[in-house]
């Protein structure tokens, strides 16, 4: 329905603008730092809400809207400084000696700006006309609509706001004793099974949880299956015919789990991401059908709903096609100077078609991840080794016939430069179909929030290549070539950076075992007949989401495990509320307390962050008095325990109350 005749409302604001930039600027360079020192990143979108809710509370024309743009400006920098977990690549095998800003800038500028463009015509299929949970983007979206409804006194919003803040406070403390070592950051146990070994571990986080809450129930099943598939199938076998001599338990089935079974995890997303682009075909050809209705009935004077007022598709096409032209000019300019030099033109064609193609994929596998789990826990990395093989194919067959070390070094370096850019599409992806579900829900504008991201993503690719230098200056990165040049502290490990690389190395020298991706991608067609004779069976009641499975295989069971148990204790609640009289504002409630636990551990991530870069270490709150790591271990599974029944419990008592107000 059309909103033409309503009064004019405040939602992009130059205010709003300078606010997200500012907060981009910080939040990229705190994510970029935290990433590569101490391997953590934290999700931006609500922090920014929380931070532009208080800072806007002051001007009265302020709006919900207003407060979602910004919002959306910020969360670029939880997005698109996951080039980082490729870039310090080409420092690793000694491409680059230092970071050039040009060649970062561009990178992450095109891609991202890509990342908005290959959203948008998706939107209808994957948000407006999806059932997907998006937690983060309704968690964000619960989060502007409290403050916003205790502002203006609303007895469910007050209360609305009490349950933020409850939850907030609670899963910061826990956060902060976790960081303390007072509580185990991770509760975990490993042991033999037979000649074997497996196990499970889970993160001390009600962030976690509520992420599970927010799921639902079929996402945390299909998670479960993973963890059992990986852990009680997976381990055990691969541990059993790879033996570690002198290895405890938990070395054995973790490493194990990171070199074999992680494999196949990356295979099963390959298998079921293709299945799901398969299932997108016609919900995407029909959303862009109305896409393009929507451009003739603006241009013949007809009217749009606000909500459906998307950048118009011919501009989205020709921007997509447009920036093809600097994607070209920024590969071109990779390679001048190099010894592949001359054989750019067949190379910046295939890396131009792969950003086109790829990226187009990536962009609808993310954008579908993101929905299933959030953007978060999406796994990108996941789609960076999918990526990063694809373009090691592609540029090793180009170079084939030539031979010689820098040859080598210089289509690796290539292949991973392409990927970077392909990463940057697809992290932006996943995070714009989340802001535009956060938008869906507090009634905003896709166009202006489209145009929202597209500055933050300029303002992240600004700040990401000096953050970077300056890394790679005070402490390098672990096997750098440059590392004897570095004067400073210990060199960073760069997990993510160090395996893409080590994968363009083994495609390129023809030397990589697809053994395990290809076992992978069959258990993921298993999984995919699965869900469809599930679905089949119970005519569309229930279904086991494949790449919900894959994820629980690939992601660290850390991250999965509290998912899960969040998923569970949601459903739980749930049920037992569904029989009061208020069932309805109490379920609101449970919600708005999962989305308090997410937004606390978020918020402290952002103080640590601080602290570790003006302390200089990465465990600034840690206590000398600090338990055992058994008995932190038994203290988080307590409090945890006791967090969760005291403020479900609260939330069902307060429904009643407001129902008296």
């Amino acid at each position: 329905m059309s909103d033409t005749t309503a009064t004019p409302r405040t939602e992009f604001t130059a205010r709003g603008v300078l606010l997200g930039i500012l907060i981009t600027l910080v939040f990229t360079a705190a994510q970029v730092y935290l990433g590569l020192k101490v391997g953590l990143t934290f999700a931006t979108s609500i922090p920014a809400a929380v931070i532009s809710m208080a800072l806007l509370r002051a001007f009265k024309t302020a709006t919900i809207q207003e407060n979602n743009i910004v919002q959306t400006i910020a969360s670029a920098a939880g997005t698109l400084s996951s080039v980082i977990f490729v870039l310090p690549g080409l420092l690793m095998i000694g491409w680059w000696s230092k970071v050039p800003f040009l060649t970062t800038f561009g990178a992450c500028l095109v891609g991202g700006i890509l990342g908005v463009m290959y959203t948008i015509p998706l939107r209808r299929a994957l948000v407006t006309n999806s059932d997907l949970p998006y937690p983060e983007g309704v968690a964000a979206a619960e989060v502007l609509k409290v403050g916003t409804g205790s502002r203006e006194g609303a007895a469910e919003g007050q209360y609305g706001l009490i349950a933020v803040v409850l939850g907030t406070i609670a899963s910061a403390l826990f956060s902060a004793l976790a960081a303390a070592k007072v509580f185990a950051a991770e509760v975990a146990g490993y042991f033999k099974a037979g000649a074997g070994a497996t196990g499970l571990g889970a993160s001390a986080s009600l962030a976690l949880m509520g992420a599970g809450h927010l799921m639902g129930i079929t996402v945390g099943i299909a998670m479960f299956a993973g963890l059992a598939i990986a852990w009680g199938i997976l381990v055990p076998i691969m541990t059993t015919v790879h033996q570690i001599p002198g290895a405890d338990a938990a070395t054995h089935a973790l490493t194990v789990w990171k070199t074999e079974v992680r494999f196949m995890g990356a295979g099963v997303i390959g298998a079921a991401a293709i299945w799901t682009l398969g299932k997108l075909v016609v919900p995407i050809w029909k959303g862009l059908v109305s896409a393009f209705e929507a451009n003739k009935a603006r241009k013949s004077g007809g009217t749009v709903a606000r909500g459906e007022q998307d950048i118009p598709i011919g501009i989205v096409g020709i921007v997509s096609l447009v920036l093809l032209a600097p994607a070209g000019w920024f590969l071109a300019h990779f390679l001048t100077g190099g010894p592949i030099q001359h054989l750019a033109a067949p190379l910046v064609a295939i890396g131009v078609g792969y950003v086109l193609v790829a990226g187009l994929l990536a962009a609808a596998v993310c954008g579908y991840m993101a929905g299933l789990i959030g953007s978060s826990n999406s796994p990108v990395s996941g789609i960076a080794i999918l990526t990063v093989l694809g373009a090691s194919l592609m540029v090793g067959v180009v170079g084939r016939g030539l031979i010689g070390p820098d040859v080598a070094k210089a289509l690796i370096a290539y292949a991973l430069y392409v990927t970077t850019v392909v990463l940057a599409v697809a992290v932006v992806a996943n995070d714009n179909l989340q802001d535009l579900k956060t938008g869906q829900l507090v009634d905003a504008t896709p166009w202006k929030q489209q145009v929202a991201l597209m500055i933050g993503v300029l303002a992240g690719a600004i700040v990401i290549p000096f953050v970077l230098e300056l890394l790679n200056r005070s402490n390098g990165f672990a096997g750098a070539a440059n590392l004897n040049t570095v004067a400073g502290a210990k060199p960073l490990d760069a997990p993510q950076a160090t395996l893409i690389s080590t994968l363009a190395k083994g495609v390129i020298g023809g030397d990589l075992n697809w053994t395990l991706l290809g076992y992978g991608a069959l258990i993921g067609l298993g999984l995919v007949a699965v869900d469809q004779i599930l679905r089949w069976a119970s005519k569309d009641r229930f279904s086991l989401p494949p790449l919900g499975v894959g994820l629980a295989i690939y992601l660290p069971s850390a991250v999965t495990a509290p998912v899960v148990v969040g998923a569970v204790v949601g459903w739980i609640y749930e049920k037992i509320v569904a029989k009061d009289r208020q069932a309805e504002p109490a379920k609101r409630l449970g919600v708005l307390i999962a989305s308090g636990f997410i937004v606390g551990e978020s918020l402290f991530n952002v103080a640590l962050a601080g602290l570790i870069v003006i302390t200089n270490k990465p465990g600034p709150l840690e206590v000398p008095f600090a338990p055992s790591e058994h008995v932190g271990m038994i203290f988080s599974l307590i409090a945890a325990a006791v967090v969760v029944a005291v403020l479900y419990g609260w939330s069902r008592k307060s429904a009643d109350k407001i129902a008296d107000a």
